[in-house]
């Protein structure tokens, strides 16, 4: 039986009035600068007026800002407000079954119209675009977290959308491509016939079951062909994506001071980067400003069958795979690699967010990898003790926290553990199921298939 006592809170909740009013950019911070994306043609830096064709002005100089904090204008805020402040929860009842002497604490972002943390940046750049009298937004989404957040965005601005879902997870999440065209947008498996790149590689490939390069460039193909005003919206990996983000980790700040806490350990799952940098970064630009309360460590955790911060090259690569995209440093497992089809459809990208790689790259973040059936195995351990069911994606950061308060109770310490459930995992039921009847496997990485994709990427001088 449980027993209650008054001093055994569970969720730590601010008014809307305590909402961030400012989202916050690492790059003021940063000990050394991220380094300059790269035209592919020249490998020369690219400009504003390169990316303007897929972007909008706002945008572009969020990218490229160095200003530490950036207003969230007031009509995003409103948006903001019908989810957010978003929950911090003590996980007690995890606590208590795992034994362990650490506190476990996650943010919650399913509590959003979408059920995961992606409108943070979905409503801002639906925003964006029409202040700049775009008519449609071109996407890719994986799992389809993303491309339903943009979907909900584009109905409270007025904009169409169009999105290019991969093929393994439009075919086994069929209610995230319902989700999307109830809000009013459009949505296709990729690779498609739609477009150009689409049909090379359904050529090469008719059973090919897509992965979220091939969906970029799809999308990115789409937009410079639309024939009316479109412009592209990225769900992940880019500057500006991370920091509309970071919302989650200066409430999470706010939350934990209400709980009298400060994190020992932060972790989150990673596969474009943005929920893991919309916790994490708040907390490490504390620390570069020597405001952090005490030292703490960073786990990201990433796919065994798609580790591109465990795995990958640090290096500059395509963010797609059919050449469309400027070239990014980062950790890669090289464009052409296609990952296998695992559940985690949202963390099936080659490439990591630059900025997450270049702090991976200054020793101020760890990442390790595990198998989906392990993760699930956590998910449902979680399930069952917090009564939330994660995503796929989301079960890599439980797992993450489990294993550390595991090592808390091995070690014998009381440590304060923080990590992001970025996301429910209510549409995600044929995956549990498959899990529930045994029939989930481990994907095997291919060392292979990494070699000859990362012997394809661009050769650029240092």
């Amino acid at each position: 039986p449980f027993t209650v006592v008054m001093a055994d809170q569970v969720k730590y909740v601010l008014d809307e009035s305590e909402m961030p009013k400012a989202w916050y950019n690492i790059q003021a911070d940063l000990p050394k600068p991220l380094p300059a994306v790269l035209h592919p043609g020249t490998h020369k830096p690219v400009g504003p007026e390169d990316l303007a064709p897929l972007f909008p002005p706002d945008l572009i100089a969020q990218e490229v800002s160095q200003e530490r904090y950036i207003e969230i204008p007031p009509e995003v805020q409103q948006v903001y407000k019908i989810w957010r402040p978003s929950p911090l929860y003590r996980a007690r009842a995890l606590e208590k079954a795992l034994g362990t002497p650490a506190k476990i604490y996650y943010k919650y972002e399913g509590v959003s119209p979408t059920g995961s943390h992606k409108p943070n940046t979905a409503v801002p750049q639906a925003f964006y675009n029409k202040k700049a009298g775009t008519k449609k937004l071109s996407t890719e989404t994986g799992a389809g977290q993303w491309g339903s957040s943009l979907a909900f965005a584009g109905s409270c601005f007025g904009l169409e959308v169009e999105v290019f879902q991969v093929k393994v997870s439009y075919e086994t999440k069929p209610y995230r491509s319902i989700f999307m065209k109830t809000f009013g947008a459009q949505c296709y498996p990729s690779p498609s016939e739609r477009t150009e790149v689409g049909r090379k590689i359904l050529e090469n490939d008719p059973k090919c079951t897509g992965s979220l390069g091939i969906a970029i460039s799809e999308a990115v193909e789409s937009c410079v062909k639309s024939d009316v005003p479109t412009k592209y919206a990225l769900g992940s990996v880019l500057n500006h994506v991370l920091m509309h983000q970071t919302i989650i980790g200066q409430e999470a700040i706010t939350q934990l001071e209400k709980a009298g806490d400060y994190p020992d350990v932060l972790v989150g799952c990673t596969g474009g980067g943005s929920n893991f940098a919309g916790m994490c970064f708040p907390f490490i630009g504390q620390k570069f400003r020597g405001e952090a309360k005490k030292s703490f460590r960073v786990v990201a955790v990433e796919p065994a069958a798609c580790p591109s911060l465990t795995r990958g090259k640090y290096a500059y690569d395509f963010g797609d795979t059919g050449h469309m995209t400027p070239l990014i440093k980062c950790h890669t497992l090289g464009h052409l690699f296609i990952p296998p089809p695992d559940h985690a459809g949202g963390l099936r990208y080659h490439a990591m967010a630059p900025l997450i790689s270049h702090l991976k790259e200054l020793g101020e973040l760890e990442a390790v990898a595990y198998g989906q059936t392990e993760c699930f195995e956590a998910g449902i351990l979680f399930a069952k003790h917090e009564g939330i069911l994660p995503a796929p994606e989301a079960n890599h950061a439980v797992k993450g926290a489990i294993e550390e308060a595991l090592r808390c109770k091995r070690e014998g310490k009381s440590e304060v553990i923080l990590f992001n459930l970025c996301g429910h995992g209510n549409f995600d039921m044929a995956a549990y199921d498959k899990f529930n009847q045994g029939a989930m496997k481990d994907s095997d990485f291919n060392e292979q298939d990494m070699a000859l994709a990362l012997a394809a990427i661009p050769k650029v001088a240092d």
